[in-house]
């Protein structure tokens, strides 16, 4: 299923988009995407309704009605997990880490699928990653490697928007990665019985008109498997949090004119069986300090 948090008179409600372009909604299975998720009862009885829906009654999905489609209590992502993409100064032929680069977004980067992010007063430096997000949908405490797909809900799409200015000021990179906004989530959920396998998706980043990533997933050093399992060992994965897969290397050319992320641009992520996310900038009226 393709589930999603349709704005609605008594808040955000759990809905399924079913056959392209038709809603259903599911509040009276579940109050949100990540109950849904983490209730094997309550999803079963959602692919249940969503199989013997009445298509011709159902409301044409509104796109400018999505909100986020979960609201995770942690937002893990990683730097660096695609061949080819490493930091400045490193050979990108060297031997692959031993261990994955992890660091946080805070909940206040969190943004839906529809909203635009603003960059701040005196960013210099805004850019935008391209990332498959994996939903977390079970508990997910120190579990085997074996076992930890079973603890993945469902794939979104995450534009890990970052400010290159503040990240290059410190070896931690939370300044550069927790403007308000700097998340955009969406526009959906998709449940691992409909999605793809993840370590064979085409992941694609396009702006201007032109794009500027391409690299399948096949290329990253860690699975999602190995970071589930890795991450879980640490901390406890709850249902709904999001664990961020990094983003590919920029293609050449777009390196090349890299532009700082301006008022008016729009970008968009698209990935292989996940869909796409299209994020409008718009600059600050406060000014800077």
């Amino acid at each position: 299923m393709r589930l999603v948090t349709y704005a609605g008179s008594d808040g955000g409600r759990p809905a399924a988009v079913v056959t392209g372009d038709r809603v259903l909604d599911l509040g009276a299975i579940a109050g949100s995407v990540t109950e849904l998720l983490a209730d094997a009862a309550a999803l079963a009885a959602a692919k249940a309704a969503v199989a013997s829906a009445d298509l011709d009654s159902l409301p044409v999905l509104d796109a400018s009605e999505l909100r986020a489609p979960v609201v995770p209590g942690k937002i893990l992502c990683l730097g660096y997990n695609y061949r080819g993409h490493v930091p400045d100064g490193v050979d990108p032929t060297a031997n692959d880490p031993e261990y994955p680069d992890v660091f946080v977004k805070t909940a206040n980067t969190l943004a839906g699928p529809n909203d635009a992010v603003v960059i701040p007063p005196g960013a210099t430096d805004v850019d935008y990653e391209g990332e498959v997000a994996v939903v977390i949908g079970r508990r997910a405490q120190r579990v085997s490697l074996e076992d930890a797909l079973d603890h993945v809900g469902g794939y979104t799409i995450l534009n890990d928007v970052s400010d290159r200015a503040w990240q290059r000021r410190q070896s931690q990179w939370a300044l550069g990665k927790c403007s308000d906004g700097f998340a955009p989530l969406g526009p959906w959920v998709v449940t691992p019985d409909e999605a793809p396998d993840p370590q064979d998706l085409l992941v694609e980043v396009v702006r201007d008109g032109v794009v500027t990533v391409s690299q399948s997933t096949s290329t990253t050093i860690f699975s999602v498997a190995y970071v589930v399992h890795h991450l879980s060992q640490v901390l406890t994965l709850e249902p709904g949090d999001i664990v961020s897969t990094g983003t590919p290397q920029k293609l050449p050319a777009a390196q090349e004119t890299h532009r700082p992320l301006a008022d008016g641009d729009a970008v968009t992520v698209r990935i292989s069986g996940l869909g796409e996310l299209t994020t409008r900038f718009i600059a600050s009226q406060e000014s800077a300090a």
